[in-house]
């Protein structure tokens, strides 16, 4: 029913302007519209819509995430934009916070300003 239909992801925000700084100049979103209410980023052709929220207890797991083909030179450049990468005492992780999962992907994780887990997988 929805296969051929556009996704849209979404994720909250409880601080926008830190939010528009970090989607917009530190990962390099394009951002198609603000509102009172939200905004809205191209992300590679599926619209990421930061939806201003009043509370945010931010959950625990990742709730966005992106295919990447090079994740080593992505996290170089992430890490020389300040953004920090997550480390798990119940993880094997080389010294840029990579797991290498049993199959061979590569996975890392980093929040943005709201708490929120986002991770890159190769």
């Amino acid at each position: 029913m929805l296969s051929d239909k556009t996704l849209k992801a979404f994720i909250p925000t409880v601080n926008p302007t830190e939010s528009r700084k970090f989607y917009k100049d530190t990962l390099g979103l394009k951002l198609m519209s603000e509102d009172n209410y939200a905004a809205e980023y191209n992300a590679n052709g599926t619209v990421l819509r930061v939806t201003i929220v009043e509370r945010l207890s931010p959950h625990p797991f990742t709730v966005l995430g992106w295919e990447v083909d090079n994740i080593d030179y992505l996290i170089e450049s992430l890490v020389s934009k300040g953004v920090v990468f997550e480390r798990y005492s119940y993880l094997e992780q080389d010294k840029s916070g990579i797991w290498t999962a049993p199959g061979g992907t590569k996975v890392a994780w980093f929040k943005d300003p709201d708490g929120n887990l986002l991770s890159l997988t190769e």
